[in-house]
C-alpha cells in the first residue's frame, strides 16, 4: 500500500492502515516518541513555572511554544487546537489568543511546491488558468492553503492547495490513535470505553472525506441547495473547470473573519444579528436540512458587508437521518420543561442509553444533573454545562456516546464557543429554543405534527400549560408571525389526521367534569394581539375552503398517510 493507492480509494480503511503500519513498526515508534517527548516536554515547563511562581511571568511564551508544538505535530493535533480555540471558558486567554492563530494563520508550505501541485492537478500552468494569483497564500490551514485570484474571464475566486505528504501524516495519526483507544478501553468504564474506536474511526472517515476536494465541492453545493432561499447566509460557488481532489476553485468571499470585531462594528453590523444568524442557521443545518457543516470555528465563518452570513469549508460535513432530526427537537422540548422520564427515552432512542435500559434508577441523577445544568432559569443553559455534566453522568449510569453524535456535538459547542467568544453574555437557548418551539408548532410535515402530538399528549391528558410554554416562548422571537401557524394547525385539525387531536382536545377541555375555560382564556390573552379578528376569519375561511374542496387529483379523497394512521395509534396507544 503506497499513498497513491490510499488517495485512489478515497475512503478511509482502518485495516489496511493498520496492516500497512504493523510491517512498518519503526514509523509508529517514531511518531510515538516525538508525539509522547512534545507533549510531556511542555507539561513539564509549565510545572517548572508553577515550582518557581513564574506562572504570570511566562505565559505569554508558554501560549506561543503550546501553538507552535501543536503545529509541529502536524494536522491531527492543529484540529485539536483549532476546537479548543472556540472555547473561551475553557481556555485561559492567553493561550485563547495563540490557539486562534491555529485557524487560518499557520506557516505556509513552499509556493513552487503548491503551484506544482495545483499544475500536475489541473493540467494547465497557472498563468494558463489565472491572469492573475497572489504571490503568497492568504491564508494558511491545517490540511491546505488558500490563495486569491482572478480568472481570464474576471471573476475573482479563492483557490485552496492541499498541503504535500498529507495522507502520510493522517494515517500514521489515525492508526496511533485507534490503537491507543483500544489499549485504553478496557480501563474504562464499558460505557465510555464501548466507542472509543468508532468514535476515531468516525473522525477518521470525516478526514478522508476532508482530504478529497471533489466531495468538498459537491459538500458545498448541497449545503448552498439548502440555503437558497435564505437572505441571511452566503455559500461560495464551485468553479469545476479548476477543481480536482487535491485543488479547489471556489467564489471569493468579501468579508470580515467574525473574531474580526473591529472591523464588524465598523462596517455597521451587529454582533448579536450575526450571532443569532449562525446559532439559526446551524439549527436549522441540524433540524430541518439534516446536513451540517461539523467544523464552524472562526476561520470559515465570514461577516459579510450586507449584513449575511457567509460560510466555507465544507470538507467536514455529516448527515442525520431524519428520525434523528425529530427525536434532537423534541428532547430540547423535555428538557426544557424538565420532563426527565420523557427525557431518558430521548437518550435512549439516540443511542445514548444501551437498548432495553431501565431508565428508572438513571432518572435522580439526570434530574439532580440536568438540574444543576439548567440552574434556576432557561438563560443559564449552555452545551458547555451540559457536556461537563455528562461526563459525570458516564462514569456511574450506562450513558455513552454514540459516534455520530461526535461530530454533533462538536459542532454544537464550537458555535457556541464562537457566540461566547463575541459576546460572553450571549444566551444560546433564548435563540435556540423559540425555534426549536415554532418548528414544532407549525408542524409542517407529518413527522412534525406526530412529535407534536407527543409533546402535547402526555399519559392521555392534554398538556395545557406545555402548549402555552411553547407559544409563549415562539412569540418571544420578533420575527416570529402566529397567524400562519395557527392556519396550519386549524388546517390540521380539521383533516382526517386531525381527527385524534380533535378528539383529545374536547376531553380536555371537559376534563374533570367542567369546562376548562381558565385555560382557554390564558391562551387567548396570549395570542389575541398576533389574531386580529379580521386576520384570523381568513384563516379560518382559508383551512375550511382547503378542507371542503376536494382534491380531485387523488379521486377527491384525501386519505391520511400509512406513517401518519400508524403514528397515531401508537400515540393513542
Amino acid at each position: 500500500m503506497d499513498e497513491s493507492r490510499l488517495a485512489a480509494r478515497r475512503r478511509y480503511d482502518p485495516e489496511a492502515i493498520a496492516k500497512y503500519y504493523r510491517k512498518r513498526p519503526w514509523l509508529a515508534i517514531a511518531r510515538t516518541f516525538n508525539i509522547v517527548w512534545s507533549l510531556g516536554w511542555f507539561w513539564f515547563r509549565l510545572q517548572c513555572d508553577r515550582w518557581s511562581h513564574r506562572v504570570e511571568e511566562n505565559k505569554s511564551k508558554r501560549a506561543t511554544q503550546l501553538r507552535l508544538l501543536l503545529t509541529h505535530l502536524g494536522p491531527t493535533f492543529i484540529k485539536v487546537g483549532q476546537a479548543l480555540s472556540t472555547r473561551p471558558d475553557l481556555v485561559r486567554k492567553d493561550f485563547l489568543e495563540e490557539l486562534t492563530k491555529l485557524q487560518d494563520q499557520l506557516p505556509p508550505f513552499d509556493n513552487a511546491i503548491a503551484f506544482q501541485i495545483l499544475e500536475s492537478q489541473l493540467g494547465r500552468s497557472v498563468k494558463q488558468i489565472f491572469s492573475q494569483i497572489s504571490s503568497k497564500p492568504v491564508a494558511a490551514a491545517s490540511l491546505g492553503q488558500v490563495y486569491r485570484a482572478k480568472l481570464h474571464s474576471g471573476e475573482e475566486v479563492a483557490v485552496k492547495v492541499q498541503r504535500p505528504n498529507l495522507l502520510w501524516i493522517l494515517t500514521l495519526d489515525l492508526y496511533l490513535m485507534r490503537w491507543v483507544a483500544g489499549w485504553v478501553s478496557p480501563w474504562l468504564p464499558l460505557n465510555l470505553g464501548h466507542d472509543l474506536t468508532e468514535i476515531v474511526d468516525e473522525f477518521g472517515t470525516k478526514l478522508f472525506e476532508e482530504i478529497d476536494y471533489i466531495n468538498e465541492g459537491r459538500n458545498a453545493e448541497k449545503f448552498a441547495l439548502n440555503f437558497q432561499g435564505d437572505p441571511k447566509v452566503k455559500v461560495p460557488a464551485i468553479y469545476w473547470r479548476y477543481t480536482s481532489d487535491r485543488v479547489l476553485t471556489l467564489e471569493w468571499i468579501n468579508g470580515f473573519k467574525l473574531t474580526d470585531t473591529e472591523n464588524i462594528k465598523a462596517a455597521g453590523l451587529d454582533l448579536d444579528s450575526l450571532i443569532e444568524i449562525g446559532v439559526i442557521s446551524g439549527l436549522q443545518q441540524l433540524l430541518e436540512h439534516g446536513f451540517f457543516h461539523a467544523d464552524p470555528h472562526p476561520g470559515n465563518l465570514f461577516a459579510l458587508p450586507d449584513g449575511r452570513m457567509g460560510y466555507i469549508d465544507f470538507g467536514m460535513m455529516d448527515q442525520l437521518e431524519q428520525h434523528t432530526k425529530e427525536t434532537i427537537a423534541t428532547s430540547v422540548v423535555h428538557l426544557i420543561d424538565k420532563d426527565y422520564v420523557e427525557l431518558a427515552k430521548d437518550f435512549a432512542d439516540l443511542g445514548f442509553l444501551a437498548p432495553n435500559t431501565d431508565i428508572k434508577p438513571i432518572l435522580p441523577a439526570l434530574e439532580k444533573v440536568m438540574g444543576n445544568a439548567m440552574g434556576e432559569s432557561v438563560r443559564n443553559f449552555n452545551f458547555k454545562t451540559i457536556t461537563d455534566s455528562f461526563s459525570e453522568l458516564m462514569y456511574e449510569y450506562p450513558f455513552r456516546l454514540p459516534a455520530k453524535f461526535a461530530l454533533i456535538i462538536r459542532s454544537l459547542v464550537t458555535q457556541e464557543g464562537l457566540a461566547l467568544s463575541l459576546n460572553p453574555d450571549f444566551k444560546i437557548v433564548e435563540v435556540s429554543y423559540p425555534y426549536v418551539a415554532r418548528r414544532l408548532l407549525k408542524g409542517e410535515t407529518p413527522q412534525m405534527r406526530r412529535r407534536l402530538l407527543e409533546v402535547l399528549l402526555k399519559d392521555g391528558k392534554f398538556q395545557w400549560q406545555r402548549l402555552e410554554n411553547m407559544i409563549g416562548i415562539a412569540r418571544s422571537d420578533r420575527n416570529f408571525d402566529l397567524l400562519p401557524t395557527a392556519q396550519l394547525g386549524l388546517q390540521y385539525l380539521l383533516s382526517e389526521e386531525g381527527q385524534f387531536l380533535r378528539e383529545q382536545l374536547v376531553l380536555a377541555l371537559t376534563e374533570g367534569d367542567r369546562l376548562h375555560t381558565d385555560e382557554v382564556g390564558r391562551l387567548w390573552n396570549l395570542v389575541k394581539d398576533d389574531l386580529q379578528p379580521a386576520r384570523l376569519f381568513n384563516v379560518a375561511w382559508d383551512a375550511l375552503t382547503s378542507r371542503l374542496i376536494p382534491d380531485y387529483s387523488n379521486n377527491g379523497k384525501s386519505p391520511m398517510p400509512a406513517e401518519d394512521r400508524s403514528a397515531v395509534k401508537s400515540i393513542r396507544n
